[in-house]
């Protein structure tokens, strides 16, 4: 049976094309609610684009456990090999509108949510193991540079390296983009990586910290900046067209999943902070153990409800998933949530997309607010009271593991030669693959051609401290794009 035609309030419009007005051809009549109704609703069809991440694409699948690692981690949903769970995954570029071409030299986004059975686990990852930063307060100036001048509303190259080479604990993740790693041929040919430390415990009360890496079973697949720079023009979609078209066809992309563990002695001795996001931990020190599977086999029915509504924070977490003392990480716990309360209302967790899977989530002190349409807990009292019976689920907690102690101080983590040793080992281990050396050096040197001169020669300065011959390298092709009188 065919869906009747109705207006936003059920009414049933005979013909969706006429309008009320005087006579034939005269002014229209402002009591014509149902052309009011299309055209307020139109208005108001775009939300707030998201600051980072806006371009982004989605699928649904399942999370299944593979090995015990309860050892690690008490959280129910890794309780029993073979376990699966429902989750949702969205892949996204970091820093273009949501219009910009998915093949742009950018950090990939890759957050999982996963639907268990204590409520939603977001693991809001990225396609790099490190970041650009680890003092949360650079988070803004860093992105501002990235994004287009205030003045001219133009991409800016002396803006991009300018932050970067003043800010010298970025060359890590530098590195990394400008390899061909920075330009991913889809979102199914791409590792994802939890890049912060975050703690697990059992259910013993022992805890570890960890690092998440999802493996891609498909193999890793780039782009160089030239294959890049076609297919933006080409077919500025080509990794949601990829992603969608790939999962119809029934070839669902999956990813193994590892994890990394460290005791807190481990971590004393470790030559790096567990808490800087600029580090990555050796596998010869802290081996990768294996743990489940993570596969994508559905698409989404409507790209705006469950892609462009999905809402992911670090802050969700369950029951023996905790976070870190990683500065950046414990901003993002307030930052994630409060834009998703700016970009889609204070009640969002209320969106299907986003909703537990446990049933009505009950907590009577949160009501009212915008778009709330899960019944607002009908006649219960307003607070915790004491008169109707609540049951208080208990796990056993992560207490007294860090005792912290010192006074309130401002503290900025200042830069060493330290941060160029572990791009000095990528750039080495480059080596072993075709051509990327080279084409690390090619994918800078095309890019900061665009700069002034002084902000090239603290690039070529910058590079130099990986390597010399990658920081040479830059410079004499640099010279070559963009000659000097």
């Amino acid at each position: 049976m065919a869906p009747v035609y109705t207006n936003s309030n059920g009414c049933p419009i005979p013909e969706p094309f006429a309008t009320q007005r005087i006579g034939k051809h005269g002014p229209l009549l402002l009591q014509d609610f149902n052309l009011i109704d299309s055209l307020a609703h139109f208005d108001r069809e775009r939300i707030p684009e998201r600051v980072v991440h806006a371009k982004g694409s989605g699928a649904y699948g399942y999370f299944e456990v593979t090995d015990d690692i309860t050892d690690v981690c008490g959280a129910a949903f890794l309780d029993t090999i073979g376990k699966r769970t429902k989750v949702f995954t969205r892949f996204s570029t970091v820093g273009g509108e949501s219009g910009s071409p998915d093949a742009a030299r950018d950090p990939r986004g890759f957050a999982t949510k996963f639907y268990t059975e204590e409520g939603n686990l977001d693991l809001v990852y990225n396609n790099t193991p490190v970041f650009f930063i680890r003092d949360p307060s650079k988070f803004p100036h860093f992105i501002h540079t990235q994004k287009r001048n205030p003045e001219t509303h133009l991409k800016d190259a002396n803006m991009f390296w300018d932050y970067l080479t003043s800010n010298p604990e970025s060359a890590h993740q530098v590195t990394i983009l400008f390899s061909d790693r920075g330009t991913p041929a889809s979102y199914r040919e791409m590792n994802g990586y939890s890049g912060h430390t975050y703690k697990w415990s059992n259910k013993k009360g022992e805890w570890f910290y960890v690092q998440v890496h999802f493996i891609s079973d498909q193999g890793i697949k780039t782009l160089n900046n030239e294959e890049a720079g076609a297919m933006s023009g080409a077919n500025p979609d080509h990794a949601q067209e990829d992603l969608f078209k790939e999962i119809a066809k029934g070839n669902a992309p999956s990813w193994t999943c590892y994890v990394q563990t460290m005791t807190a002695e481990q971590a004393k001795k470790a030559p790096f902070s567990v808490f800087d996001l600029t580090k990555v931990w050796p596998h010869a020190d802290y081996p990768m153990r294996r743990f489940g599977k993570l596969v994508l086999n559905e698409n989404p029915k409507n790209y705006f409800a469950e892609v462009e509504q999905a809402a992911f924070s670090p802050a969700h977490t369950v029951p023996h998933m905790e976070p870190s003392a990683d500065p950046v990480l414990q901003s993002r716990l307030f930052s994630y949530a409060d834009t998703h309360r700016h970009r889609l209302g204070t009640n969002y967790t209320q969106i299907p997309v986003n909703c537990p899977v446990t049933g009505r989530v009950f907590n009577p002190h949160m009501r009212d607010g915008g778009m709330n349409v899960n019944g607002n807990l009908g006649a219960h009292p307003n607070y915790l009271a004491t008169s109707h019976p609540l049951e208080f689920k208990q796990f056993s907690l992560q207490e007294d593991q860090e005792v912290w102690e010192g006074s309130a101080c401002p503290f900025h983590w200042k830069a060493t030669d330290d941060e160029f040793k572990q791009p000095g080992a990528l750039y080495k281990v480059l080596a072993k693959y075709p051509n990327q050396q080279k084409n690390l050096a090619h994918n800078v040197a095309v890019h900061v051609s665009a700069a002034d001169p002084h902000i090239q020669d603290r690039v070529f300065e910058y590079f130099s401290k990986v390597d010399p011959e990658l920081g040479s390298n830059i410079k004499k092709e640099t010279l070559q794009l963009s000659p000097r009188n």
